[in-house]
């Protein structure tokens, strides 16, 4: 490996927004995720609706019964 242009592996934290953490090695000292496997539907069995700039919202007075 050539000297001096690697960059840096430090210890990471990533952080999710339920609040999990998982300790890891990155070449950024944090990182902040959205879901996790902890609260992601996939992993956990339960339906999470992610809504992003209000698409729910608007489908949901879209197609009121």
């Amino acid at each position: 490996m050539k000297k001096g242009i690697h960059p840096k592996y430090v210890e990471c934290v990533i952080t999710c927004s339920c609040g999990h953490e998982v300790k890891t090695r990155s070449t950024k000292p944090k990182i902040k995720v959205e879901i996790c496997s902890k609260c992601h539907p996939f992993f956990t069995g339960k339906q999470k609706i992610v809504d992003t700039e209000g698409r729910v919202e608007k489908y949901r007075r879209k197609y009121k019964r």
